[in-house]
């Protein structure tokens, strides 16, 4: 048998610990620091733009809701993923992104193309009753947020924090984002109802609105897909 060299280290407790804790540091300064000096070099893509005052409001409820302990935001670059999903996932696709949602769990599909992938409908749909959509599905239905009124006290707020981070917000977009909020949502509304979704007014200014707001921005700045029509299924 050939001499295992490392034996003797591993008898010394002490030593293997310190030196285990070496090679970590050095690992994971390599990881850390390169990045640190590359702040404010990734170029945003062309096209993009930072969350409107719906969709940012849209987000952190995606945020709040946990949604990204189940949806991954990141498509890597692998043939099996971007024959799946759509083009592999850029850098600068989440320059406005705080904090980014990229993730690694996939107990549901990746998320980072579905803008424009659906009608609005279908995620309304989705929402009450994922088995709706998807008679296999386990995730949990969102009902209740169609029940929610959106509070807007805080968007411009939010807004004016974003813009001091460096995002690009002009002074009009943060004292009217409550007002463009409302608008959004209002067609937002009329788009779901000229597709046969019936909405009390309380339906129409909810926070699964804003959440639809969101995820129909999703990586719509590298590709645009189709949006499919989708048949009105009645589920319990």
């Amino acid at each position: 048998m050939a001499y295992e060299w490392h034996r003797p280290l591993e008898s010394k407790s002490f030593t293997f610990t310190v030196l285990t804790l070496m090679a970590v540091s050095v690992g994971g300064l390599a990881l850390l620091v390169p990045p640190y000096f590359l702040q404010g070099t990734i170029v945003p893509v062309e096209g993009i733009t930072p969350y409107t005052a719906l969709e940012l409001e849209g987000r952190d409820i995606y945020i709040r809701e946990g949604c990204n302990n189940c949806h991954s935001q990141q498509v890597r670059p692998f043939k099996t993923e971007t024959d799946r999903y759509g083009p592999f996932s850029l850098a600068g696709e989440s320059v406005y992104d705080r904090p980014f949602l990229w993730g690694s769990r996939r107990t549901g599909p990746d998320l980072q193309r579905v803008g424009g992938k659906y009608p609005d409908s279908w995620h309304w749909l989705h929402f009450q009753n994922p088995r709706n959509i998807e008679p296999r599905s386990n995730m949990p239905a969102f009902a209740f947020l169609s029940r929610r009124e959106l509070d807007l006290s805080l968007t411009s707020r939010k807004l004016r924090v974003l813009a001091d981070l460096g995002h690009p917000y002009s002074e009009r977009e943060i004292e009217n984002a409550a007002e463009d909020a409302r608008a959004a949502m209002g067609r937002a509304a009329d788009s779901l109802r000229a597709d046969g979704v019936a909405l009390s007014d309380t339906e129409a200014k909810s926070e699964a609105i804003a959440l639809i707001a969101y995820l129909q921005k999703l990586g719509t700045a590298v590709t645009a897909k189709p949006v499919r029509s989708v048949a009105l299924r009645e589920g319990p």
